[in-house]
């Protein structure tokens, strides 16, 4: 199981970045699917998750300003970024849970002031 994530980048306070992670050798249907953010000298936090049901949770550090979602027949799993602030730096890591948890490589996100 190989999880690619992708879409990070430099952008200014305000910007907006999609963060894209694809899954190869699990199906996506059926999973719970989640960003989490660790950001330079602090501990990785959960982000947003989406259930099986789809049902989704956000940390309150971006509600309303992040959205996840899930295309299941492109094996994806996004994360919308609307209104960046510079506290939202940091490296964003996707996960999966389908029997055991999967983790992908990391896609970095600075937002400058």
């Amino acid at each position: 199981v190989q999880l690619q994530a992708s879409g990070g980048g430099l952008v200014h306070a305000g910007g907006s970045l999609r963060l894209s992670c694809t899954a190869s050798g699990i199906i996506f249907s059926g999973s719970f699917t989640a960003w989490y953010r660790q950001a330079p000298g602090k501990q990785r936090e959960l982000v947003a998750a989406l259930t099986v049901v789809s049902a989704t949770t956000y940390a309150d550090s971006v509600k309303g300003r992040f959205t996840i979602s899930r295309d299941n027949a492109e094996n994806t799993v996004y994360l919308q970024m609307d209104s960046l602030k510079p506290e939202d730096t940091a490296v964003y890591y996707c996960n999966v849970v389908k029997g055991q948890l999967y983790w992908g490589q990391g896609t970095e996100v600075t937002v400058s002031s």
